[in-house]
């Protein structure tokens, strides 16, 4: 039996409304922790998703439950490759949303190889991965960037 939560999973395009709840998931210090991010701060957070916004090789939606935002779940180009990647309020941890949103896109985009690129102390998203299919291709150091700390990182493809 699929638990009602999953069932209500849905995704939507994101709209300028969204992107202040989505900048406050941003903000959580156990979100950054376990994906090994600096949060954005204003500035470039909004100056991420402009761009975000305007790239039509972007596939970027809102997850919702019932009728609330609870993350953002996309596909993007990074140099040669497509990447997907996801990010959910903490409240919504651990209860098959962020697998569900996953197949839905994988539903959607059917680019592939798909990589993922997740830091390896982030067991939780490397379950949700691979329940999609993911498979870890290699294990690298990842150095710090603005952005990115420094860590270990999982490299996952879809093929």
């Amino acid at each position: 039996m699929i638990p009602q939560t999953i069932s209500l999973v849905r995704l939507r395009d994101i709209v300028p409304d969204d992107l202040p709840t989505l900048y406050e998931f941003n903000l959580d210090p156990e979100g950054n922790r376990l994906a090994a991010t600096n949060p954005r701060n204003t500035a470039a957070f909004a100056s991420h998703w402009e761009k975000v916004l305007a790239d039509s090789d972007v596939v970027a939606k809102a997850i919702n439950v019932e009728e609330r935002l609870v993350g953002f779940i996309n596909c993007f180009r990074r140099g040669d490759s497509h990447f997907v990647g996801y990010w959910l309020g903490r409240e919504f941890w651990g209860q098959g949303i962020a697998s569900r949103a996953l197949e839905l896109l994988l539903s959607e985009v059917a680019i592939r190889p798909l990589h993922a690129q997740v830091a390896t102390g982030n067991q939780a998203s490397l379950r949700v991965l691979q329940k999609c299919g993911f498979v870890i291709r290699s294990v690298q150091f990842g150095p710090a960037d603005e952005r990115n700390l420094e860590c270990e990182e999982a490299l996952l493809v879809l093929e």
